[in-house]
Parts: structure tokens; sequence; C-alpha cells
């Protein structure tokens, strides 16, 4: 069983950054994938960002150009990072980290983002 506990959400202002941070509670390997998805009020769950093995990005056309999907092997974990820069109220939803490994899905509880002035 794998764990993803996200944070770095909160209010920032039309234009500002984040930096999202999703660790897992064990070590992931072999072939895997982390991601990062949102969800708005209103609207289906959608994928953000992607990356597999450490290496292979997708994004969103939305976002493309203004996040960057990153992650790293430690020792006894993985994590994934979100940074997203030039926000703008559309970004605003609550985001939600992804793993996929061992062919099982796995799901954060998700952090807020806001984007408001």
């Amino acid at each position: 069983q794998v764990q993803l506990v996200e944070s770095g959400g909160g209010l920032v202002q039309p234009g500002g950054s984040l930096r999202l941070s999703c660790a897992t509670s064990v070590l992931i390997f072999g072939d895997y994938t982390l991601a990062w998805y949102r969800q708005a009020p209103g609207k289906q769950r959608e994928l953000v960002a992607s990356i597999k093995d450490d290496s292979i990005t997708n994004y969103a056309d939305s976002v493309k150009g203004r996040f960057t999907i990153s992650s790293y092997r430690e020792e006894l974990w993985n994590t994934v990072y979100l940074q997203m820069n030039s926000l703008t109220s559309e970004d605003t939803a609550v985001y939600i980290c992804y793993a996929n490994a061992w062919d099982r899905p796995y799901w954060g509880q998700g952090t807020q983002v806001t984007v408001s002035s």
C-alpha cells in the first residue's frame, strides 16, 4: 500500500507562483508514473502533468510553459513536485497527487490552490 502526502497549496495572487510537493510512504521503483491532477468545483478531474521513470514528462495544454513537474527517488521514498508559475484564476482547484506503481493506482488527499486577488 502506497500513501501519498501533498503539501504546498494555498492562496496566491494572479501571476504568482506556488510549488506543490508530494511524498510517497514507501519507495516506488521499477516502471512507475507520478502525476498531478486537479479538480475545480463543478468540473471533472483533469490531468495536469505526469512524469514517468523520473524523466518523461507530459503536460496539459493549459499549463504548458507555466508548470514544471519533477520527481526524485530518495533512499526510502519518492518525491514529486509541481512548480506552478504565472498562475491565473483558472488554476484554482484541488490538486491531487497520483502514483501508478506495480500496475496499481494510488491517490493523495489533495491540496487546495486558490488564485485570487
